[in-house]
C-alpha cells in the first residue's frame, strides 16, 4: 500500500513485458494514474479506479464554499474548525462512523499546521487538472475497472456511468450502502472487487 492510497500488485519480471503491474488508484491520489498514463506515457497492465476525481464538476458544496472563501476558513477559531471538519468528514460515510474512527480521520487536520493544510489543499484545487485528461480518456487502452459507492454525496455515482462511457471497454461495479468512504462503509465488498479484478488480470 503506498502513501497516497493506491495499492500495487507485484508481478515476476518478464523479459517480454515492460509494463508496470496492475494499478489500483484511490481517490486521494486524484488523477495520478490517468495523468501518468495519458500525459507522461507511463504504462500499466490494468487500472482499477475507485471513486476517482476525473470528471468535472467536482467538489462537494462545502468544498466549493471553502475554495471561494479560503481566507475566512483559514481564520476560523480552532474549536469552530474542528466542529466544521468533523461534520464535513462525517458526511462522507453512508453509515455511522465510530467516534474513534472519526477522530482519527479528523486528527491530521487539527492544530495550526493541520488547519492551514486542509484549507490550502482545497484553495489550490482547480478543475484544469482534470480538464487536460478528460478529453483523452477515450485513448485508454488498458483493461480498466471502475468501482463507485452508490450513495457517494461527494462525487455522485453518475460520474461513474459517465466515466465508463468515456473509457473504452471499461467495466463498472456500484457498491450499495456505501458513500465516499467506501473502504470504511463496505470494506469487504471493496476488497472483493479489488481481489477479483487483480486476480483476473494475473490468471
Amino acid at each position: 500500500m503506498n502513501t497516497d492510497g493506491g495499492s500495487y500488485r507485484s508481478r515476476p519480471p518478464s523479459p517480454h513485458r515492460s509494463r508496470c503491474p496492475g494499478c489500483t488508484r484511490r481517490r486521494r491520489c486524484r488523477r495520478c494514474a490517468e495523468r501518468a498514463h495519458l500525459l507522461h506515457g507511463r504504462s500499466f497492465a490494468s487500472l482499477c479506479l475507485v471513486g476517482v476525481v476525473a470528471l468535472r464538476p467536482w467538489g462537494s458544496p462545502f468544498f466549493t464554499l471553502v475554495r471561494e472563501n479560503a481566507d475566512v476558513f483559514f481564520a476560523l477559531p480552532a474549536a469552530v474548525h474542528q466542529g466544521a471538519i468533523s461534520a464535513y468528514i462525517a458526511t462522507a460515510s453512508h453509515r455511522w462512523l465510530r467516534p474513534d474512527v472519526l477522530a482519527a480521520l479528523v486528527a491530521p487536520w487539527l492544530g495550526e499546521d493541520g488547519q492551514s493544510a486542509f484549507y490550502r489543499q482545497i484553495a489550490q484545487a482547480d478543475e484544469r487538472f482534470t480538464d487536460d485528461i478528460e478529453t483523452r480518456l477515450g485513448e485508454l487502452r488498458v483493461p480498466t475497472h471502475i468501482v463507485w459507492a452508490e450513495q457517494d454525496t461527494w462525487i455522485p455515482a453518475d460520474r461513474a456511468a459517465r466515466l465508463q462511457q468515456l473509457i473504452p471497454h471499461s467495466t463498472l461495479s456500484v457498491v450499495s450502502d456505501a458513500s465516499h468512504l467506501i473502504h470504511l462503509d463496505a470494506p469487504a465488498c471493496l476488497a472483493n472487487e479489488l481481489r477479483g479484478w487483480l486476480s483476473a488480470r494475473t490468471a
